[in-house]
């Protein structure tokens, strides 16, 4: 049991929720299927730099990342949402199972062992996402949704509102109060500064490879963080680095 867990309580009542990109899995599930357009020449040359091109204006904090989102969704528009399901579970076992953090796996289990409503919580989009929960044997997953016509293809946008930021964390209200989960025995898991508003609502905030901003304000109020990396030399090993401890 990780440190942070061994005194808590347990039951459904304690939501553990999980961000994704960053937090579980190192770097951003979509790329993988950015690369496969590119390498199965679905991509014109302009997508795949317009994509680069905004993901690393949102590294820098240049870019919000809905906007590079509904910016990814209008490049495909016109697709199956079936068909890039079912692309994206097979991009997670051939690219993303690999590059989950095993030390966050364990901390997902010892959540699920306590009996804690553990919920994914990610700006990402379903094809993206829901492989990882099937995965995890996560139920319950809040993220972003692509619109889709009468026939189940692409519109080329996003379902508002756009969960990211503020919005993710209005999201998590609206599903504890619906699940009788108490945010403030609750813990949630993740890495941006974008998160900082979910961070300071849950009783329990635990950032995990924490950006400059969240990483100051963990310092500041003597938040647990956890340093996740992607040594595969085997879970119980991968634990004993984690610095479970307040930092």
């Amino acid at each position: 049991m990780p440190a942070h867990l061994d005194a808590g309580a347990r039951g459904p009542r304690i939501g553990a929720f999980f961000d994704v990109d960053g937090t579980l899995v190192s770097g951003f599930i979509a790329t993988a299927q950015a690369g496969h357009r590119f390498r199965n020449r679905q991509a014109v040359f302009g997508e795949l730099t317009g994509i680069l091109e905004a993901t690393v204006r949102y590294k820098l904090g240049r870019m919000e990342f809905k906007r590079l989102l509904v910016r990814a969704a209008g490049y495909m528009r016109g697709e199956s949402l079936d068909e890039q399901e079912a692309l994206g579970e097979q991009l997670f076992h051939s690219h993303i199972r690999a590059r989950i953090f095993p030390s966050m796996l364990q901390v997902v289990a010892a959540h699920q062992e306590a009996g804690h409503t553990v919920v994914l919580s990610s700006s990402a989009l379903t094809i993206h996402v829901m492989p990882l929960a099937r995965y995890l044997g996560v139920d319950h997953v809040i993220c972003n949704h692509f619109t889709v016509d009468s026939d189940g293809m692409l519109s080329g946008d996003i379902v508002r509102p756009i969960v990211w930021g503020a919005r993710k964390a209005a999201a998590v209200r609206d599903f504890s109060s619906a699940n009788d989960v108490d945010l403030q025995q609750s813990y949630f898991y993740a890495d941006g500064d974008e998160d900082l508003p979910l961070m300071r609502e849950v009783g329990h905030p635990i950032p995990v490879n924490p950006r400059r901003a969240l990483a100051a304000e963990a310092e500041q109020r003597g938040w647990t963080v956890l340093q996740a990396s992607s040594d595969l030399g085997g879970p119980f090993k991968s634990l004993r680095r984690f610095a479970f401890g307040r930092r």
